[in-house]
């Protein structure tokens, strides 16, 4: 049996031991050789941290498998069966910005949507894409599951311009599944969720347990207030009268949509003198405090610390994906794909995250027909913005930028847009080059 070559892009990130226990979780079925963990020289210090704790725990667990600390990334892709990547370019320092220079606007800051969430694209497409490129050199038959945010526009990018196998993986899915199981008492095995949509903007259209549809009772468990929420997302109570007239179970991130005034008024009075911060400045801290956890010689394992910082069930998502294509498992798992016709109001290329068959020839999307009415409209505005999202990442166009703002349902007008882009390309300069080199 051949023994499988991992490369994680990104292998500094705190996130890291949470994806080393998922492979030592399973390795009956994905038998490792190596493990690559590869940084840029700025993240020098803590991928030694990291990878020392990954070596840890690999030894710990009594595995045959190497554990490589490299700032070659040609090196670590050679050869590679899957990739792995988990960066964010320009850490969480770039982070802070993204939440912060859009509330000047009166708009909402987050990392993967409205202005924040641009900036974090444009920054992001242009690695993505060289890495691709090496991949297609070095490693042209290997999947790349992608984790780096903002996810599935991400993902549009990489299938649309390169030739890489890629899936875009986020964990949201997999929270609502296990807060599911929680709510109902029930083994996560148990629930089945029909989810439709984008990243972050996704729906379970109906919500089973043991093959029983138990959408309204999950609905009115949270129209009660119960938490559907994850750490980075405060944890706002659902209007039981919109819940029932929706009828499908919102993703914790939909409040930026159908709460945003209440969102804005949070994360305005989070940046007031004595309040906590942005979510990124909070996670610094978490951080902080992780790899001072890390740097414990004694330490074996992923610490319970390691939850604070808001991937939980990141390792359970990205490993099981990697073994129903690895063992052809043709199992269901919630990716970011091309659409490939099964949301027959989409197009073929536009990337949506929904339900798959998952085997080794990647992920076949599951048919749903056209959207609900009730949710359609806000696709297709989400969607178009990612789409000149995408063009402008790729060709540095700044037209496109702006159009990408202007479509975006959390931008009020085309003179805040026109602020608002202003201020993201210059605090970014450094890095977007294919804006600069024009």
């Amino acid at each position: 049996m051949k023994r499988l070559i991992v490369t994680v892009i990104g292998g500094g990130s705190s996130y890291t031991p949470e994806l080393v226990d998922g492979f030592i979780r399973r390795a009956d079925e994905l038998p490792l050789a190596e493990i690559r963990l590869v940084d840029i020289p700025a993240g020098r210090e803590k991928l030694a941290i990291v990878g020392a704790l990954a070596k840890r725990m690999v030894d710990r667990a009594g595995l045959d498998v190497k554990v490589v600390l490299t700032m070659d990334r040609r090196e670590a892709l050679t050869g590679a069966d899957f990739v792995v990547t988990q960066l964010r370019v320009g850490g969480l320092a770039a982070r802070v910005q993204d939440e912060r220079f859009p509330l000047k606007y009166n708009v909402l800051g987050q990392e993967t949507t409205g202005p924040g969430g641009l900036a974090n694209a444009l920054r992001t497409i242009p690695v993505m894409l060289d890495i691709c490129n090496d991949i297609e050199e070095l490693c042209p038959e290997s999947w790349l599951i992608n984790f780096a945010n903002p996810a599935g526009l991400i993902t549009e990018a990489i299938l649309k311009y390169s030739s890489v196998k890629c899936l875009g993986l986020c964990n949201v899915p997999i929270n609502m599944i296990m807060t599911v199981a929680k709510l109902l008492a029930v083994d996560r095995q148990d629930v089945a969720i029909d989810f439709v949509g984008l990243n972050h903007l996704v729906w379970g259209r109906k919500v089973s347990c043991q093959g029983r549809d138990v959408t309204d009772e999950i609905l009115e468990k949270l129209a009660d207030g119960a938490a559907l929420t994850m750490n980075n997302i405060p944890d706002l109570k659902w209007d039981g009268d919109f819940l029932r007239a929706l009828g499908m179970l919102p993703c914790p991130y939909h409040r930026y949509y159908y709460m945003t005034d209440r969102l804005l008024a949070e994360e305005l009075a989070a940046i007031a003198p004595g309040g906590p911060g942005t979510r990124a400045e909070q996670v610094q801290a978490v951080e902080a405090k992780l790899f001072e956890l890390y740097r414990d010689e004694t330490l074996t394992e992923k610490p319970k610390e390691l939850e604070k910082r808001g991937g939980a069930y990141y390792s359970e998502a990205a490993v099981s994906l990697i073994s129903a294509i690895y063992n052809d498992k043709n199992e269901i798992h919630t990716v970011n794909t091309a659409n490939a016709g099964a949301i027959s109001c989409l197009a073929a290329d536009n990337v949506v995250e929904i339900n798959c068959l998952v085997g080794r020839n990647g992920a076949v999307p599951m048919a749903l027909g056209p959207l609900p009415t009730e949710i359609a409209g806000l696709v297709h505005q989400v969607k178009a913005y990612e789409i000149l999202a995408v063009e402008a990442g790729v060709r540095g166009d700044v037209a496109k930028a702006l159009l990408a703002l202007i479509a975006h349902p959390l931008v009020p007008s085309v003179t805040v847009a026109k602020e608002l882009l202003r201020e993201l390309l210059e605090i970014n300069k450094d890095y977007l080059p294919q804006f600069t080199a024009k």
